[in-house]
């Protein structure tokens, strides 16, 4: 009904303006005419403009020239909407929410929604008083899209959409769920953005595409961006001064990869980012969009990977977010047996509605695209997958074949896994998944999810289990150390420490190790070298790798001081050293997913509580002999393979990580007596709650 139209043969501008006392054409001055008992104002002729403008008079006298948002036409293609409607809109982030346009060679903001319960949407903000009458949006019909071009608008202005429900008549204030930028919480408000960044990391894009992840090594550090470090008055790093301390400090310790718990927009620190607002914003706690981008582009410019953690199994429930988004389960499902997570307060994704699904799949490459990460690690896999997750019986609604598996959430994972990596070469997808699922990290055309790899859960429980126990007792529980190469090669694996291994009561990684604090120090570094050498990728949380001692605290800084006392600086340059020995020896790298890299020499010796195995590539050959008793074990014979000479290149014992130094002699020639049904071997000192790295060299 607003703007230009032609009625009975004539042109007539129709103009609600609740603040104007007057409204004229620009070009002319004619005046409208107000409705009476209206905000209504309108102007009738034979050849009116229909690229009109208005002179506006304000109570005060006060006039202002405008361009009308209602003489523009619709900024959505019908091809859009299609591509929406079905689910398969790769760029849908383009087009719904709020972007700045050119329309009829004028500038402004075009918004754009989905609200299909809505009788009528708007957008408000500071511009028009937050009102909801003066800036109605255009109903796209049956998509469900509402959109609107506001010209003249700019950058850096606050908005949210106004709904009105059509069953109800509820009015309810919504944030945009494509939104690029939010307020500082605890406000709520979205922020018009448009980047001005310049990359400089095309070099690393190459390089990713072309890499051969399965054979690179990777090492990830994992970071909480509100904890990692603080300012000296306590208070949050932005992006920028995160990055430039966090790439000095990652280069220094020798990670690939830095792993960012969600910095996506969320209302309440204490859910660490898992409760999601912005699904397309990171958190204005630490600075603007284009300051993570700077973080990123640091990142690559110094060889360093960014993989951010993405929460797409649940959103909260905060009444200006997605639930009952226009009135009606819209994102979530309606039945709670569905729809709610009784854990966390949390409610569930219609993974089955097309436009949630496609909501979801744009987000994930937004983050890829627009912010260049290099993968996403997948939070609480599990609970998509099945239906009864976490839930009593009679709780939960099967599927259509009667079975627990959410087949909606499968098919969702599996186009997510597909679609990133072919959009997105170099990519990776990475799996929180804590069940024997099967074929996680398989393509899903064989059946699989298509994950390019999955936290090894059993392993990370199985081996700190171990750790836990008293020395003495160790010589039981063998099988924990063993087992685990039963299923290794099952799937691509990440062998996580995590954040969730020093929270809730569980206390530090440190504090979790028996026996005095020589012994403890000694059981870390001794955990860490098994996991640097046990095939997989490797990540650690942030805090770990210098033995912090008190369980993690999301809401102050890491006990940094602690890195000047002797014994956890020792444990920080031997967690450097692992990172350097990981990525600069293929043999502990390039068959970390196939069962060609990896071979027992000794799995049965659970009486003195030693392992030992080889870690193999086609160029060397690297022997690992762990003692997990505080006993050094002289004259230990151990079978290889191949005669030579054996150089120790790694012991988690040295004086320099805090160690007593035990040592054997150096190199270590074989001997042909055969033992443990090899043909050669040799005589080690193994030091107490250590680990030794052999490199074979061939003699003669």
């Amino acid at each position: 009904m607003l703007g230009w139209h032609t009625l009975d043969k004539q042109s007539v501008i129709r103009v609600f303006q609740p603040r104007a006392s007057s409204v004229q054409l620009a070009a002319t001055g004619e005046s409208f005419t107000r409705i009476t008992g209206t905000d209504l104002f309108v102007l009738t002729g034979d050849k009116l403009d229909p690229q009109y403008q208005l002179t506006l008079t304000d109570s005060n006298a006060g006039t202002h020239t405008v361009d009308d948002p209602y003489r523009f036409g619709p900024t959505v293609t019908e091809f859009d909407l299609h591509l929406f409607n079905e689910g398969r809109h790769l760029r849908l982030y383009d087009v719904l929410g709020a972007h700045n346009a050119t329309v009829d060679g004028v500038s402004g903001i075009r918004f754009a929604v989905w609200a299909p319960s809505s009788s009528r949407v708007s957008v408000v903000g500071d511009f028009n008083h937050w009102d909801g009458r003066v800036h109605a949006m255009r109903n796209r019909g049956q998509s469900g899209v509402w959109e609107l071009f506001l010209p003249g608008l700019r950058s850096g202005e606050h908005y949210k959409f106004e709904l009105l429900n059509a069953d109800t008549g509820a009015i309810t204030t919504k944030q945009d769920p494509y939104a690029n930028e939010f307020e500082m919480r605890p406000a709520t408000a979205c922020r018009i953005n448009h980047s001005e960044f310049t990359w400089s990391d095309q070099q690393w894009l190459e390089k990713r595409a072309d890499n051969l992840w399965q054979q690179t090594p990777s090492a990830i550090y994992e970071v909480h961006p509100g904890s990692w470090q603080r300012s000296d008055s306590g208070d949050f790093l932005n992006y920028r001064e995160m990055a430039d301390k966090l790439v000095e400090y990652v280069t220094f310790m020798g990670f690939t990869h830095i792993e960012l718990m969600p910095i996506t927009e969320h209302p309440l620190d204490a859910s660490w980012g898992y409760q999601v607002t912005g699904y397309f914003a990171p958190s204005s706690r630490f600075g603007t969009p284009d300051d993570f981008r700077y973080l990123v582009n640091l990142c690559h410019n110094a060889d360093i990977g960014v993989i951010l953690d993405w929460v797409p199994a649940h959103f909260p429930r905060d009444s200006f977010g997605l639930a009952q988004y226009d009135g009606s389960s819209l994102y979530e499902h309606a039945d709670p047996r569905l729809g709610e997570h009784r854990d966390w307060g949390t409610l569930i994704f219609n993974y089955g509605r097309r436009e949630v699904s496609n909501f979801l799949l744009a987000s994930a490459l937004y983050w890829l695209r627009e912010f260049h990460l290099d993968g996403l690690r997948v939070d609480a896999v599990a609970s998509m997958l099945y239906l009864d997750y976490s839930r009593e019986p009679g709780d939960w609604l099967a599927n259509k074949f009667g079975g627990r598996e959410n087949l909606e959430a499968v098919e969702f994972l599996r186009d997510l896994t597909r679609i990133t990596q072919t959009e997105v070469p170099g990519s990776v997808i990475i799996a929180e998944e804590s069940t024997s699922w099967p074929q996680v990290t398989r393509p899903p055309d064989h059946g699989g999810l298509g994950f390019s790899m999955k936290w090894n859960m059993g392993w990370m429980h199985d081996s700190l289990s171990y750790m836990q126990e008293d020395p003495i007792n160790r010589r039981h529980h063998h099988n924990n150390l063993t087992f685990g190469l039963l299923y290794l090669y099952s799937e691509n694996f990440v062998l996580p420490f995590s954040h969730d291994e020093v929270v809730h009561g569980k206390g530090s990684m440190l504090s979790r190790m028996p026996g005095d604090d020589w012994q403890q120090f000694a059981n870390l570094r001794l955990l860490y070298s098994y996991q640097y050498t046990y095939p997989g990728k490797k990540l650690l949380f942030q805090g770990c790798e210098f033995g912090q001692r008190s369980e993690w605290d999301f809401d102050s800084t890491l006990d940094w001081h602690l890195t000047d006392a002797p014994a956890h600086r020792g444990v920080m340059l031997m967690v450097a050293d692992l990172n350097r020995l990981y990525t600069t020896h293929p043999g502990l790298h390039i068959n970390e997913f196939d069962g060609e890299g990896f071979e027992w020499i000794n799995a049965d010796d659970a009486s003195n509580s030693v392992l030992a195995y080889l870690r193999k590539s086609d160029t060397e050959t690297l022997l690992i002999v762990l003692n997990f008793t505080p006993i050094p074990r002289h004259d230990y014979q151990i079978g290889v393979n191949h005669e030579g000479d054996y150089r120790q290149i790694f012991n988690s014992d040295d004086e320099k990580y805090g160690g007593a130094g035990v040592v054997s002699s150096d190199p270590l020639p074989t001997v042909e007596d055969s033992c443990m049904g090899r043909p050669h071997s040799l005589t080690l000192t193994l030091p107490p709650l250590a680990a030794l790295v052999l490199q074979h060299t061939q003699t003669g």
